[in-house]
């Protein structure tokens, strides 16, 4: 298992505990960005050695920051 962080813009959508889907976004560059679907929150880049192989997660915190609010998302490896 390893923990991934998602940026969400708005406070509510989720809650912690629960299950997600999680979709890929790729670019030509071998550059990779994540979704927790259905758009609720969104990863940094991600190169191709660390890319995310699942397509599920759990949410397990939500944080609120000065920024926003951020998922810490438990993914199998």
């Amino acid at each position: 298992m390893r923990q991934e962080r998602f940026k969400m813009e708005r406070e509510g959508l989720v809650e912690e505990g629960q299950e997600v889907e999680i979709s890929e976004r790729s670019a030509v560059t071998g550059q990779y960005t994540y979704l927790v679907e259905p758009s609720i929150a969104m990863s940094g880049i991600y190169r191709t050695g660390q890319r995310i192989r699942s397509d599920k997660g759990i949410i397990r915190k939500i944080e609120k920051t000065e920024k926003g609010f951020y998922l810490l998302v438990e993914v199998p490896e």
